[in-house]
């Protein structure tokens, strides 16, 4: 199927939630085209027929505070389908008559939602079941319904849970479907899109390669691409896209910071340089890493400092190679989440990503990132549509500051080989009981933490280290993995017996959210 402007598709409006991207991932996954737009810059006359299906997002905004957002109401006045999820379920309420206020019971989590009447959006989505657990995240919420509206389903403390108007085909769900939370959350997308909206199937990972290569050779045009490779699955896939695309104006710079892990860059140099024949430029950047770290113990700065770093290391190459414009990175949609919003819309900054709000305000390089709304997963699809091999493909994360976030304080040598040590260890004990392709992301920590031992009959005084390992289907939310008893205590006793310098383990059972998955 040739992409272009005329595919149908499924127009997601946002307003600023942090799960917008994943409306648009879950229509993917049913193999349908969608785009987003923020709420400001939308206009009624941007609507045109190869929209089937509008869907408005959440966000942090209140309805009944009409000067904290714009929207142009004739958007949904062209008899197309409409489905509002959360805030967009109070705005669509509030636009056709209805009222918005404060709810006196917030709503945050899993809640139980009772059917009330038949609609084609619950069709199989309750079953033989009266209720369904979803996940709800509001403060407000719909006190009167507009006029021709009915309940579909209701909470405990929301009457209005799913509500619908069949004429116009409007419908709104105070909760997100779109989490992996909802339970069977993705028929609700679902019979939007296909029983209500009538699209068809016109999406897959190929098309998804095409219209990126595509998008490269636009950008780029006869100019050549810097990339920032570091072996990791995100800058691997645009590595390899980006040498699908424009070949031979493409130049890698692998960036050796001292803060990676065990043997990374002889890994990095023998898979790009020998086997896949990738122009790849080594620079051993170790002391110039260490050296402006030392001394810092603060999370952000040693995030601002590492992007720095970086574009200073390669806007010095692109003077050597000349007639380079450009710097790609594997920057995915996690990422630009957590440090700024994607569309503009207002959303919640969480931390700094070292190739997204670590980056300085000034480059003379402009930036490529053609991976920033996918997610990991959908990387990993990618990469194997662009033949990459399952080593790579099947690695686990690691973040762009290497070991700097992983040793939360003050950055040393010793602290550095101790880490690495560990790390060794965890990672390989997993592929040895083959754990490894079972869990999204492992790796050790070594906190700023000295606590007392004894080994022998020895006193010992060392590091405290800790041990993750999060199951996730995107990296917007995770769990723990619950190891068996006997894997942990082998890892505890094989790290402890191995590394001078440490003598406690400990295993972190947090969830994300309320934590993220890494320590900084």
């Amino acid at each position: 199927m040739t992409l272009n402007s005329s595919l149908y598709k499924i127009l997601i409006i946002d307003f600023g939630s942090q799960f917008t991207q994943l409306i648009a991932r879950r229509i993917r996954e049913l193999g349908v085209f969608s785009e987003i737009i923020s709420h400001k810059k939308i206009k009624s006359k941007d609507i045109n027929k190869f929209i089937k299906g509008i869907i408005l997002s959440g966000g942090p905004l209140n309805v009944y505070e009409i000067n904290k957002y714009s929207f142009d109401k004739k958007i949904i006045q062209n008899e197309i389908p409409v489905l509002g999820i959360c805030f967009g379920h109070q705005i669509l309420s509030k636009l056709n008559g209805g009222r918005v206020k404060k709810s006196k019971h917030r709503e945050f989590g899993l809640a139980n939602i009772y059917k009330k009447n038949e609609s084609l959006l619950i069709k199989n989505f309750f079953k033989n079941k009266k209720f369904a657990k979803v996940w709800m995240s509001h403060a407000d919420q719909v006190s009167k319904l507009p006029k021709n509206f009915r309940v579909v389903a209701s909470s405990q403390n929301s009457k209005y849970a799913i509500v619908e108007n069949k004429y116009k085909k409007f419908y709104g769900v105070q909760f997100h479907p779109e989490v992996t939370h909802t339970e069977k959350g993705k028929i609700i997308i679902s019979n939007f899109i296909f029983l209500i909206c009538k699209i068809k199937k016109n999406w897959s990972v190929k098309n998804q390669k095409i219209k990126l290569i595509r998008e490269v050779k636009n950008q780029v045009g006869t100019n050549k691409v810097i990339c920032a490779l570091s072996g990791g699955v995100d800058s691997s896939v645009v590595a390899q896209l980006l040498n699908k695309a424009i070949g031979k104006k493409l130049y890698c710079i692998f960036v050796n910071t001292g803060l990676l892990r065990k043997n990374e860059e002889k890994q990095v140099l023998a898979t790009f340089k020998k086997k896949l024949k990738i122009n790849l430029i080594y620079v051993n950047a170790e002391k110039e890493f260490i050296r402006k770290l030392k001394k810092i113990s603060d999370p952000e700065k040693k995030r601002k400092i590492i992007g720095r770093l970086f574009i200073n290391i390669f806007e010095r190459y692109a003077k050597k190679i000349k007639n380079v414009k450009f710097l790609a990175q594997g920057t995915l949609y996690p990422d630009l989440i957590e440090s700024k919003s994607v569309t503009g819309s207002e959303t919640s900054k969480i931390k700094s990503h070292h190739n997204v709000g670590g980056l300085p305000k000034k480059m003379r390089l402009k930036l490529i990132e053609p991976l920033k709304l996918l997610f990991k997963d959908e990387v990993r699809k990618l990469g194997l549509e662009l033949n990459l091999n399952k080593e790579i493909i099947n690695r686990h994360p690691f973040p762009g500051p290497g070991l700097a976030i992983r040793m939360p304080g003050l950055i040393t040598h010793e602290k550095i080989k101790i880490l690495k040590e560990a790390d060794y260890y965890f990672i390989k004990a997993l592929k040895d009981h083959g754990l490894y392709n079972k869990i999204w992301q492992a790796y050790a920590a070594l906190l700023p933490v000295k606590t007392v031992g004894v080994m022998g009959d020895n006193r010992t005084y060392e590091y405290l280290c800790l041990l993750r390992a999060i199951t996730s289907e995107d990296g917007m939310t995770a769990d723990f993995y619950e190891f068996k008893k006997p894997f942990i205590q082998m890892i505890s006793n094989k790290i402890v017996n191995s590394i001078r310098g440490i003598n406690r383990v400990v295993y972190d059972v947090t969830s994300k959210p309320p934590s993220t998955i890494e320590l900084e």
